[in-house]
């Protein structure tokens, strides 16, 4: 927000995605945790993504946007979900649920449980949770409410 005075906005690259959560959503996820967890699962939410142009637009459409490049070891877009752990992925009403591995018990049969408990679906092989290739995304009209909301709330875009 303190930059868009300088008529330029540092946009790392036009590709470039990320989630979106709320400080509310994170607490209500912990509580939900906290209130149905088995053991041992780990929980991710079903959260909107937004484009790093689209913030930009959002704060001041009149600025430039300056490509500046990303920096050593940062990602164009988060996964909060690898391919690698789609075996082990399930996806109940609100949440992804990554099920843990139980010594001495064949994987199946954990699954089962935790499927039969979520009442949840098993994800397809290879899933991966990216906030790239995302389903749910917030618009420009959300994301300025959003900086009102948790923000600025006397923001106007400039």
């Amino acid at each position: 927000l303190e930059r868009r005075e300088s008529g330029s906005l540092p946009i790392t690259d036009p590709t470039m995605t990320r989630f979106n959560i709320s400080l509310d959503e994170g607490v209500d996820m912990v509580f939900y945790a906290m209130e149905h967890a088995i053991g041992g699962e780990i929980f991710v939410p079903k959260i909107p993504s937004y484009s790093i142009t689209d913030v930009a637009e959002a704060i001041a459409p009149s600025c430039k946007q300056e490509i500046v490049g990303i920096r050593p070891g940062e990602k164009i877009h988060e996964e909060m979900i690898t391919s690698s752990d789609s075996p082990n992925t399930i996806e109940a009403d609100h949440y992804y649920v990554i099920v843990p591995s139980k010594m001495g018990v064949p994987q199946t049969s954990v699954l089962t449980d935790y499927l039969d408990h979520y009442n949840a679906t098993k994800v397809s092989e290879k899933f991966c949770y990216s906030s790239g290739d995302n389903t749910d995304w917030l618009s420009v009209d959300q994301l300025r409410k959003l900086i009102v909301t948790h923000c600025d709330p006397n923001f106007s875009p400039l």
